[in-house]
């Protein structure tokens, strides 16, 4: 899959809605929406409300921004990479890099307030190390078991 491509699983048989989303973007602030757009869209697909669909825009939001503006040295060509599916009624998203994770003393004007606000608008939330760069994993409740 090249840097720009989407994918989305392919229904089961009588299903309409699609078990999962999921690509890689650039690390660039157009992937901010891009990312978002693709989640939501798949949210509310699986019947995410209103209310649920702006918590999740806001906190996947977040997440990319983050990408954006901390994972990557000025440099590098970063990859945002992004998936969401749904599990047992809950709508299940991983926003991850391949950059250089938490870098202690690196700058930042935002505090953590981004990660804070992601575990303030999830039901769980988590960062994970990996191999290059970071994961956040993101779970919201849908409500109805699908």
């Amino acid at each position: 899959m090249t840097t720009t491509e989407r994918s989305e699983g392919a229904p089961a048989p009588g299903d309409e809605t699609t078990p999962w989303v999921g690509g890689r973007l650039p690390a660039h602030a157009g992937s901010v929406r891009t990312v978002r757009r693709a989640i939501v869209d798949f949210a509310r697909r699986h019947g995410a409300t209103d209310e649920l669909a702006g918590d999740v825009a806001l906190a996947v939001s977040e997440a990319v921004d983050n990408i954006v503006l901390h994972a990557y040295d000025t440099n590098d060509e970063g990859v945002v990479h992004y998936a969401a599916d749904v599990d047992d009624g809950d709508l299940e998203i991983v926003i991850a890099d391949d950059g250089s994770g938490i870098r202690e003393g690196a700058p930042s004007d935002g505090l953590g307030l981004g990660l804070r606000l992601i575990a303030a608008l999830s039901n769980d939330f988590a960062i994970t190390a990996r191999p290059e760069g970071l994961e956040v994993w993101m779970r919201f409740a849908l409500g109805t078991a699908l």
